[in-house]
C-alpha cells in the first residue's frame, strides 16, 4: 500500500493563461471526482504578467488540493516542470499544458497504464494535430532524430501530456529547454519501460502560443546533443576529453618523431642540404595535435575536479507558494 498522500499529482506549468486556468482546473476536478482519485494540482507560474496568479490564489482558497509556485521572472517550461517535480507527493505524476490543448479526460487511462501495466513513463502522442505545417514538419524531423539517437520509439517527444511514476520525476533534473527530452533523460537514468498513448489534441481556445520560431528547433537539437554528452560523460569527463586528448597527443608525437628521425637519416647519409624540420607543413600539424592533446587532457582533468566537487543547484527565484512547504 502506498505511503504517499495522493494517488495523482497533476503538474501544470503556465505563462499568462488567466483565461484558461479556471476552466482547466474545473475540468481536472470533474475527472478526479468521477474516478474517485485522491489528487493534488500543482500550478507553476513561470513569471506571468497577467491576472493568472490572482486567479490561482482564488482557486486555492476554494479547493485545498490546489497548490502553486510563482517564479519571480520567466525561466522557461523546463524550470517550471523541474520545480513542480520536486514538489509532488503523488504516486503518479501527470503533466499537462495550461492552454486547454491537453484533455484531462486522458488522466484515468494514463494512471492505469502506470499502475497496472507498470510503465515508468507514458508519453502522449497527438497523432492528429491542429498545428500549422510550419510547426508539424520540423517537429516530425526532430522526433525522428531523437528516436534514432535515443533508441526510444516515441512519435511525439514534445507532447506536454505525460504520466510518470513518482520515482522517475524525483530522479531526474530538467533545465534549459530539455523538457522535450524527458523520456531520454529518464532512460539514461535507468527508467527503461517507456510507453505511448494516442491522446486528443485540442485546438487552442484562448490566447496565443508562448512557444514558437525556428530558434526552438535549433535549441532543441543542441539540447539533445547536450543530454547525450552529459548522460554519457557528465560524471566521467576524463573518459571523453582524456581519450581524445591522448589520441591527439600520440598522433602528434609520432608524427614529430617521424619527421625528426627522417632528418637524422638524411644527415647520417651525408645529405648536405637536408630539409629543415620547420619548413615542413606536417611539422606544424603535429605541433597543433600535441597542443590540442594536452589541452583536451587538461579539460578532462578540470572537468573531473568540478564534477567531484559540484553541489546541487537551486537557481530559480521563487517569490510565492501556496499549500507547499519550503
Amino acid at each position: 500500500m502506498s505511503l504517499n498522500p495522493y494517488q495523482i499529482s497533476v503538474v501544470v506549468p503556465f505563462l499568462n493563461e488567466d483565461e484558461s486556468i479556471p476552466e482547466l482546473i474545473q475540468w481536472i476536478e470533474r475527472v478526479m471526482a468521477a474516478s474517485h482519485f485522491t489528487y493534488e494540482i500543482i500550478l507553476v507560474d513561470d513569471g506571468s504578467t497577467d491576472n493568472s496568479w490572482k486567479i490561482v490564489e482564488l482557486e486555492s482558497q476554494r479547493n485545498p488540493n490546489i497548490k502553486a509556485i510563482k517564479f519571480r521572472r520567466n525561466y522557461g517550461k523546463s524550470a517550471a516542470l523541474n520545480v513542480g517535480f520536486h514538489a509532488v507527493s503523488g504516486d503518479v505524476v501527470i503533466t499537462m499544458d495550461a492552454d486547454m490543448q491537453d484533455s484531462p479526460d486522458e488522466i484515468p487511462e494514463l494512471y492505469r497504464l502506470i499502475t497496472e501495466e507498470n510503465y515508468d513513463i507514458v508519453s502522449g502522442w497527438k497523432k492528429k494535430r491542429f498545428d500549422p505545417i510550419s510547426k508539424t514538419i520540423p517537429t516530425k524531423f526532430f522526433n525522428y532524430v531523437t528516436r534514432k539517437i535515443s533508441g526510444i520509439h516515441l512519435h511525439d517527444f514534445n507532447c506536454g501530456l505525460k504520466a510518470y511514476k513518482q520515482d522517475v520525476v524525483k530522479s531526474i533534473e530538467v533545465y534549459n529547454e530539455m523538457h522535450r527530452y524527458i523520456p531520454v533523460i529518464a532512460k539514461w537514468a535507468g527508467f527503461k519501460k517507456i510507453g505511448e498513448k494516442v491522446v486528443q489534441h485540442r485546438s487552442r481556445k484562448y490566447g496565443t502560443t508562448k512557444f514558437g520560431g525556428i530558434s526552438r528547433f535549433i535549441n532543441g537539437f543542441l539540447d539533445l546533443l547536450t543530454i547525450f554528452f552529459v548522460s554519457k560523460f557528465g560524471k566521467k569527463p576524463m573518459h571523453f576529453f582524456g581519450v581524445w586528448g591522448t589520441i591527439m597527443f600520440i598522433l602528434g608525437f609520432i608524427g614529430a618523431l617521424t619527421i625528426g628521425i627522417d632528418k637524422l637519416v638524411h644527415v647520417y647519409n651525408g645529405d648536405t642540404l637536408p630539409r629543415n624540420i620547420t619548413e615542413q607543413p606536417v611539422f606544424f600539424l603535429c605541433l597543433v595535435a600535441l597542443i590540442i592533446g594536452v589541452q583536451l587532457f587538461l579539460a578532462g582533468f578540470i572537468g573531473e575536479m568540478i564534477s567531484r566537487n559540484a553541489t546541487e543547484r537551486n537557481i530559480y527565484g521563487i517569490t510565492k507558494k501556496i499549500g507547499l512547504n519550503d
